[in-house]
């Protein structure tokens, strides 16, 4: 019989979260001033850039994002502290306040595109602590690099010994980056279209992946472990 895991922890979700996150960094890097909201590898390297080459104002545009990513993880376990209360999943409630925060840069002049891109780069910190699994296996739906490396590694783990459970999870990793991409896509046409308010398109998938999370505990559809 097939282990029921939490919903907040299916490709449903996983997708929903995946398509939201690249989406919020095509919206942070297109329309805010070349800053990642979810990538602070990206923005730690530009910091560091602007600050040997003694650009201080430009080297401050990429530290702000990068702190307020990591009080993003900070409120992410703050909140898992409280458990499940008011009838809601504590990461339910972490999706909300990705919402709220989201919905708020919408309307937020791009003379303050620093103070947008922090909230921005807030909100993804605390998805990518919140969600960080698909069927028990560590995913991030804010980030690439580690679900490449992943998918990459099982894939070459199929093709050695022709383990099914390989293939599917290096299907499962690759697919979160095609969503992810999708998501990028996503925002940079609805950039042209709404531009500042684009970002409330991130907050409208959020909202689906919210409602979602009511829904019971499910079984895996196909066995990753």
């Amino acid at each position: 019989m097939s282990k029921k895991v939490q919903m907040s922890e299916t490709i449903s979700i996983g997708t929903l979260l995946a398509l939201s996150g690249g989406l919020m960094d095509a919206y942070s890097y297109i329309f805010r001033d070349h800053v990642f909201a979810n990538a602070q590898t990206g923005n730690i390297i530009l910091f560091g850039v602007n600050l040997s080459q003694g650009d201080f104002q430009s080297a401050f545009k990429y530290f702000c994002p990068i702190v307020a990513f990591a009080f993003g993880i900070i409120l992410s376990e703050v909140l898992r502290s409280f458990g499940n209360k008011y009838g809601l999943h504590w990461r339910q409630i972490g999706v909300l306040f990705e919402i709220l925060i989201l919905s708020a840069v919408a309307f937020i002049s791009t003379d303050y595109n620093l103070l947008a891109n922090s909230l921005t780069s807030l909100a993804c910190g605390i998805q990518v602590q919140a969600f960080k699994k698909i069927y028990s296996n560590s995913i991030a739906t804010t980030m690439c690099i580690g679900n490449l490396r992943s998918g990459t590694e099982n894939f070459y783990r199929f093709v050695v010994n022709g383990n099914r459970v390989h293939l599917k999870k290096a299907f499962l990793y690759y697919g979160i980056i095609l969503c992810f991409v999708t998501g990028a896509i996503m925002g940079n046409v609805f950039i042209k279209l709404f531009e500042a308010k684009a970002i409330l398109s991130s907050s409208f998938i959020l909202f689906i992946a919210f409602l979602l999370m009511f829904l019971e505990d499910v079984d895996p559809i196909v066995p990753y472990k």
